[in-house]
């Protein structure tokens, strides 16, 4: 069984890599991990650290997610509906400003339980308090499984993203297909089989394809397509940890800390220089931490300085972003977590 992606030369032009599915696509895949249980043995000390403070309120806050997530047939798409932001608070504006009808299309074929059907029929209907109720849950999931981690995930998932991209330039785009993920992806000119429980035929006709490595979605590439909007290029998830990956998620056992890097740079430069890690301008930079974009300009200005970041205009933009030593230094400040 597979899914059979056909390409024309208009699509092996417009294939790209991207870094991230998105911290509320990882969110979800995150929570999936924990609750298959032992199913995914590279994620064990993860799942333990995660477990250890994950019950009570938290999981009360998180049921409305998990009202989304069934146990048998399709969950929901949340890296439609929330985008594929690195921030989680821009992940939740999306979320909240997503359409009706994409809403709608989301969550009327879930086979949602019983006890939650009237809350999930609010939200197809576009209810402001069911959506609120989304965005509270998928926060708590956030805070408890990915947020601690999110530093040591972003290095390895911009890292995969490098591999391919240096791959794709070295051999060309059908260079990198015929190397991806094998053996849940097969390159047959003009055909990628991916090995999936369902058969379908996938044209691209003309959209491209994006390829996004992902640390949690461990169990089969995926093929996300936006149902609202047909003329978007599919999005091809690949597993880059644990099943039949050769990678395991030891570095995922640490939990992140900003203490050691705030005692190097500051608590507001650690934080923007956290922040710029998958880039950011000046104006969302100052919206992300409550500050001015003149004091924002400021302390990206010293980063710079220190090699940590760095700045390019992109339209009328200035795009901030961190240096292989930037995001180094993020990843060292990490410390293995201890219950």
């Amino acid at each position: 069984m597979a899914k059979r992606i056909h390409f024309t030369a208009e699509d092996l032009a417009r294939t790209r890599v991207k870094s991230t599915l998105g911290a509320a696509a990882e969110t979800l895949d995150g929570v999936r991990q924990l609750r298959e249980g032992g199913r995914a043995p590279a994620f064990q000390s993860w799942r333990a650290s995660v477990i250890s403070r994950w019950g009570g309120p938290r999981r009360e806050q998180a049921a409305p997610l998990l009202a989304l997530m069934p146990a048998h047939g399709p969950q929901i798409d949340i890296a439609t509906l929330a985008g594929d932001a690195s921030c989680i608070d821009e992940a939740v504006d999306n979320l909240l400003a997503a359409s009706r009808a994409q809403t709608r299309l989301e969550v009327e074929y879930l086979d949602i339980h019983p006890a939650h059907r009237g809350w999930a029929r609010s939200l197809a209907e576009g209810d402001r308090g069911a959506r609120q109720d989304l965005a509270e849950a998928l926060r708590a999931c956030h805070r408890a499984a990915i947020a601690p981690y999110w530093p040591q995930m972003r290095h390895h998932l911009t890292s995969a993203r490098d591999s391919y991209a240096h791959t794709m330039a070295e051999d060309g785009v059908e260079g990198l297909l015929a190397t991806l993920c094998a053996p849940l992806v097969r390159w047959r000119p003009p055909v990628l089989e991916v090995r999936h429980p369902r058969d379908a035929d996938i044209h691209l006709q003309g959209r491209g394809l994006v390829i996004a490595p992902t640390v949690f979605s461990s169990r089969q590439v995926e093929v996300l397509l936006n149902l609202e909007d047909p003329e978007q290029p599919p999005v091809l998830a690949l597993p880059t940890v644990g099943g039949e990956m050769d990678d395991s998620a030891q570095w995922l056992a640490g939990e992140y800390t900003e203490g050691a890097l705030e005692n190097l740079v500051g608590r507001t430069r650690a934080t923007v220089l956290a922040t710029v890690a998958d880039g950011c301008s000046t104006t969302e930079l100052a919206r992300r931490l409550d500050i001015s974009p003149a004091t924002a300009s400021e302390h990206a200005a010293v980063l710079r300085r220190a090699a940590l970041i760095t700045t390019r205009r992109d339209g009328k933009a200035v795009l901030h972003m961190t240096t292989r030593l930037g995001t180094a230094l993020l990843t060292a400040t990490a410390h293995r977590f201890d219950p």
